[in-house]
C-alpha cells in the first residue's frame, strides 16, 4: 500500500481534520506502543501500519 493511499484511507474513516490528530496522538499496541506517526518515521510500512489501525478501530470492510 502506498502512502498516499494508507492517507486516504485514514481521511475517509476519520474525517480531514481528524485524521492527522489521531496518527499523532493514539498509541497502538499493535504497533508496539506507538502512533501511526511514530511507526511510519520509524519505517514501518503503511499497510502494517494500516492493519494496525483496522485493529483497534471499527473499520468499514470497504476501507479495509
Amino acid at each position: 500500500m502506498r502512502l498516499t493511499e494508507f492517507w486516504r484511507r485514514m481521511r475517509a474513516h476519520f474525517g480531514d481534520a481528524y485524521a492527522d490528530s489521531w496518527a499523532r496522538d493514539y498509541v497502538l499496541a499493535p504497533l508496539g506502543g506507538r502512533t501511526v506517526t511514530q511507526a511510519l518515521a520509524e519505517g514501518e510500512s503503511a499497510k502494517t501500519v494500516w492493519r494496525a489501525v483496522c485493529q483497534v478501530e471499527d473499520v468499514p470492510p470497504q476501507l479495509r
